[in-house]
This record gives structure tokens, sequence and C-alpha cells, in this order.
């Protein structure tokens, strides 16, 4: 029995998918629920898994864009497992099946497809790169099994472009962008276009909260079993501003103000495929620990590509951390339909006053994008104001003068 496989679709308003990855090869014999291949939506990566065991035959390449329902591989149910590296063999006629007449001429089984590769031949995705760029799969040396030339051989490959005078290297490649990648453009682009965006920025002081760090990172830590980092400090800060300017936790829908009576924060995250944006539901009801718990939970599955389309949409304000990457300052793009996002910083021990005397002290700029069109400067500076006073005071604030109650040790 051939069993043909379809594009599942992986939500709502999804109608296409990209072969991002085929984890197994044509010919390779696979087990029910064994991943076959990642494919890129416009909103995340996803595996396929295959639906029976058998001999796989792929009918899509690499990259190729294709519709949701469409049939991406075909997988001979009768053909039996082989035992090591045996190829796979079609599965003996049933004894009830018509015999064979005698007189009938007897045709050889063909061939199932080799497992190995000789040096130079290349693979499907790879075939199509190197065409397009004119190169010999001949002339290429394969990292793969057996010297296979793979995808990624035939993207760094770079065809003869002369020569210089200086005798410096000249290349250049090039790649397809990914189905995600192209869909955070396309947002990002419609955010910069179709919104009245404007930054406002302050600075904090993060003395008080590296003191608490200090104190109580290792206990906490031994407790909850996750760290005590800057995150939990900063999505609290941002629920009490969202809540003293609900205007910046709303959004436009036409012609009317939609505002929201939950925080819904979403954490802007790098993952393999590009950007990430899982949300943290209902932020304003957890804890210090149960925020810690559920940003490493949804970094951990962005960072191995397991988020799903669910886990990233529904967001009603963005925190962004470019700090990690060493960013100083920067002007965070709303995340639509959004009205506004926090951008988070590198923090650098810097000369300040304080009660008239220059002392040095580890500040953080932090910067406000927010749509002008339903929030006013009044509100958006009072908002950033209000995270820069929790977090330069976060017992008052954000512990209720309680430190050890809040972090629950």
């Amino acid at each position: 029995m051939i069993l043909e496989m379809k594009v599942p679709s992986p939500g709502e308003s999804i109608t296409e998918v990209e072969i991002a990855t085929w984890l197994v090869q044509d010919g390779d014999y696979v087990e029910k629920d064994q991943a076959i291949a990642e494919v890129d939506s416009d909103k995340a990566t996803l595996e396929l898994p295959a639906e029976m065991s058998g001999v796989i035959t792929l009918k899509a390449e690499e990259g190729d864009a294709v519709a949701v329902g469409a049939v991406v591989c075909l997988i001979d149910t009768l053909a039996v497992k082989p035992a090591g590296d045996t190829p796979a063999k079609v599965a003996e006629a049933a004894p009830d099946a018509a015999p064979v007449a005698a007189s009938a001429p007897v045709k050889e089984a063909p061939a199932a497809a080799a497992t190995s590769y000789a040096t130079g031949t290349a693979s499907p995705a790879a075939k199509k790169i190197l065409a397009e760029k004119g190169i010999s799969a001949s002339e290429i040396v394969g990292t793969g099994k057996d010297g296979r030339v793979t995808k990624e051989d035939a993207v760094k490959s770079v065809p003869s472009m002369g020569t210089n005078s200086t005798g410096g290297a000249r290349t250049t490649s090039r790649s397809k962008l990914s189905m995600l990648r192209r869909k955070v453009a396309e947002r990002l682009v419609s955010a910069k276009n179709e919104t009245a965006m404007l930054t406002t920025f302050n600075e904090v002081d993060m003395g008080p909260i590296f003191a608490l760090r200090k104190q109580y990172k290792e206990a906490f830590t031994e407790k909850h079993g996750v760290g005590l980092g800057f995150m939990s400090f900063f999505t609290k800060a941002v629920i009490r501003a969202l809540e003293l300017y609900p205007a910046v936790n709303s959004m436009i829908d036409e012609k009317e103000m939609v505002t929201y009576d939950f925080c819904d924060i979403s954490i802007a995250v790098s993952g393999p495929k590009g950007l990430m944006v899982p949300v943290i539901r209902n932020a304003e009801n957890l804890s210090f620990k149960g925020v810690e718990a559920e940003v490493k939970r949804l970094a951990i599955r962005a960072r191995d590509g397991e988020i799903t389309v669910d886990e990233m949409t529904g967001g009603t304000f963005t925190i962004t951390n470019g700090g990690v990457f060493g960013s100083m300052l920067s002007t965070p793009i709303i995340n639509p339909p959004q009205s506004a996002i926090l951008g988070m910083h590198n923090i650098v021990e810097r000369p300040v006053v304080k009660n008239g005397a220059i002392v040095v002290a580890p500040i953080m700029y932090v910067a406000l994008s927010y749509d002008h069109r339903i929030i006013d400067g009044k509100e958006s500076v009072g908002f950033l104001v209000a995270v820069k006073e929790a977090l330069e005071d976060p017992t008052t604030f954000l512990m209720d003068g309680d430190q050890k109650k809040a972090l629950e040790l």
C-alpha cells in the first residue's frame, strides 16, 4: 500500500508551508511517528511525523513552498524494515493472492535506493542551488555522508568571479529567506508604515536589583530550580505600569480602541529560525518564581524549534532585550497589533549624581516605542517613569515591602 502524506494545517489562516529540512533521505525506511521533515510556516517551525512505517519517496525538495493539503512524500507501507544497512524489500504476497502464471516471464525487482553516495553527488536541494550558480557538483567537496554535497555546501559554494589586482578574496553567497523570516520582515515594515510610532527613553539605576539578586540568587535557585534573573523584575514592573496606564495595554481595531484587563506579556527571543515572540499568559497572576519558570520554559521551546503558533499569538505588550547582545540604545519596533514595546539594553557602570555627589552606578537605558494614535506623550512618559521607579525601588513597588515573601523563600 502506498500512503500519500499531505501537509497538515499548522493553524488558522496558514495556507502554505516551506520544506525547511528533510530529516530523512529518499528511499529510507521510516518508523511511524518518526520526524521526517521540518517545515516552516510564517509563524513557526514544526516537525512533520511519518504517518506510517515504510520506505519513503520524497516529492518535494528543501526550500519548496508547498500548499497545505499537498502531497510531500509517499510511504510504501508494505516494505519490510531492513536489517542493518540491508535495502528494504517489498513484502511477500499474501497466501490468498492469485499465483503468477508459469509462462509469465520473471522480472527482477528494481534495486532499492542506495544509502551511500559517490563523491560529487548532490542532494536535490543542493542540485537546484548549484544549477542556479552554474557550478558542477563535481567541483564541490561535499561534507555529507560519503562525500555527498549538502544544501549547506551548495549555499557556501561560489562561482569563479575572475581575478583582481590585490589578490584578496571576493566571495558572495546567496540563501533563501525562510517563510518565518519573510513574515517577520513583512510585519516589521507594516508596523513602521501603518502606525504613528514614537520612542521615549529613560535610564534606570540597576543597583537595587543587583543587590537583591546577590542576596537571594542562590537561595532562590536552590528552592525553585530556576535563576532569579532580570526578566521577572522587568515583567512585574511593566505589569504595574500597565495597570497605571491602561492605554498602553490597548490596541486599535478599525474605529475602536480595545483595552485589555489582563497582561499577556510577549518576550522577544532569538531562535534558530529567527526572532520568536512567545507569550506569558496572565502574567499579572504570576509570582517572581512563576515568571522566571515561564520565561525559561518558553525560551527553551523557542531555541529547540518546538514553539507553537498558539504560544506566540495574542500578546498585549512586548519586552525585548537587546542588552544580551551588547546593545546600548535602540528604538524597538512595535509588535502589531500591540501598541507598545519596551526595549532593555546592556548595563554599564556610569558616573551619576546622587545626593549632590558623583558616584558610579550600573545604569541601563530603556526605551518605549508606542503608537501615538492611541497613546499620548503624557501616558508614554508616565509609563516609562513608572517602570523606572519600580526597578529602582523593587522592595516598595514590586514586593510590598517583604522581599522573602515575594520571592517565596
